[in-house]
């Protein structure tokens, strides 16, 4: 299975989307090299902004280009873009409603030996509060691709989360991506794994365990955390009694959060949430932090089961 990582996928369609859409601009906080726009900047240099170690400028410069009718993808670590920059997003971005879109890269533990300064675990929760913020992330190379050109053909504030660490490449190209819409990657009834981002793939491996167990669970890829896909969750909560979410967030305010939201209100079943548990993330390899703060996929699979004990 190749593998990717968002990143790395989303520079690459910065350029493919720079070569067919010439009002697409792209600003970074001096971080290209690591969040891949050096790509475009290669391709596209006028089309380029380096704003410097000042994330509320890169945010501020990016509503200016966005009312003068460009498309701005303003990026930078999660951890900036959405800690620093936060208010200028709320007032200057979603308030007025701007067309602009803030893709952070380097979300999650997955940042790995950078340490808990670095390692966002809280943007979702942040980025999902505020009126008008679409919030998206990606499960492979393949989505974000067609995430990144999806955001540029829909009009309004967007927040693109994308990884630092290379995932497996989950979809071909037959893979339609759809804002507000979730997708079963799997089919069961037993229960409901609802994924996203590089969970999707711990989704699939656990659903894939189960399986030889003899138990069957669904498995949907939560690729839009706001607006997010309320039919789709009852549905699995109506069919399957319980549901299981998994992202590398915190557990408060993320994906879990949405989805308990979502069945609490139309119709309440078990929900047991694997993500991070209200802690800071620490410096070690990607896989080592993961595994110490229960994000694999034998900790959903431990999960799952203590769900359907409980249906």
């Amino acid at each position: 299975m190749s593998k990717i990582a968002t990143r790395e996928a989303y520079g690459k369609a910065l350029v493919k989307l720079g070569q067919v859409n010439d009002q697409v601009v792209v600003l970074d906080a001096d971080l290209s090299k690591s969040t891949k726009t050096n790509d475009f900047y290669k391709a596209f240099p006028e089309r380029f902004f380096n704003m410097g170690i000042a994330e509320q400028n890169l945010i501020g410069a990016a509503c200016g280009l966005a009312t003068a009718g460009k498309i701005p993808f303003a990026s930078s670590f999660a951890m900036f873009a959405t800690g620093r920059a936060f208010e200028i997003i709320r007032n200057s971005v979603c308030y007025p409603k701007l067309n602009v879109k803030v893709c952070a890269t380097h979300a999650g533990l997955t940042v790995g030996e950078d340490g808990a300064s670095h390692e966002s675990i809280e943007d979702m929760a942040i980025m999902r509060s505020i009126p008008n913020m679409t919030v998206l992330v990606p499960a492979d190379g393949v989505e974000a691709e067609q995430m990144i050109f999806t955001a540029a053909k829909t009009y309004g504030p967007m927040y693109v989360r994308l990884g630092r660490s290379a995932v497996p490449t989950l979809f071909d190209e037959n893979y339609k991506f759809e804002i507000g819409k979730g997708v079963v990657v799997r089919e069961g009834n037993d229960a409901t794994i609802i994924a996203c981002g590089i969970m999707v793939n711990e989704a699939v491996e656990a659903c894939e365990a189960l399986k030889s167990e003899g138990i069957n669970v669904r498995v949907i890829n939560m690729s839009t955390i706001k607006p997010i896909d309320r039919e789709l969750i009852l549905t699995a909560a109506k069919e399957t009694g319980a549901i299981i979410t998994a992202e590398e967030h915190s557990i408060i305010g993320g994906l879990g959060s949405a989805v308990s939201e979502v069945v609490s209100e139309e119709c309440p079943v078990i929900v047991r949430k694997v993500g991070v548990k209200d802690v800071f993330g620490e410096s070690g390899t990607p896989s080592e932090l993961l595994k110490k703060h229960g994000l694999t996929a034998q900790d959903i699979v431990v999960a799952v089961k203590e769900a359907i004990s409980k249906k």
